[in-house]
């Protein structure tokens, strides 16, 4: 069932539709910048509601400083320079 763009994942027995939108609106509410795109809603043996959830990984380019510049990628250096950084001793830390 999707409620509010996120996959809920309930067992519809245990837990009515409007239990299952409070528990949407409390996860989002702890991530109120990421896109959480489903939650697992379970009850325990001992009776305490389970959320499980996933969020959206977020994008990220990766920025290096060559030559004492931040660079995020090469697409746009020349030949000479590119084969500049691949001849470069490359330190892993």
């Amino acid at each position: 069932m999707i409620i509010d763009e996120v996959e809920v994942i309930a067992d519809k027995k245990e837990f009515s539709e409007s239990e299952l939108k409070y528990y949407v609106e409390v996860v989002k509410s702890k991530y109120p910048k990421e896109k959480i795109i489903s939650l697992e809603v379970t009850l325990a043996e001992d009776g305490r509601i389970q959320l499980h959830y996933k969020k959206q990984s977020e994008k990220f380019e990766r920025i290096r400083r060559i030559t004492g510049y931040l660079v995020g990628t090469i697409e746009r250096w020349n030949d000479a320079k590119r084969a500049e950084e691949r001849e470069r001793v490359k330190h892993n830390g």
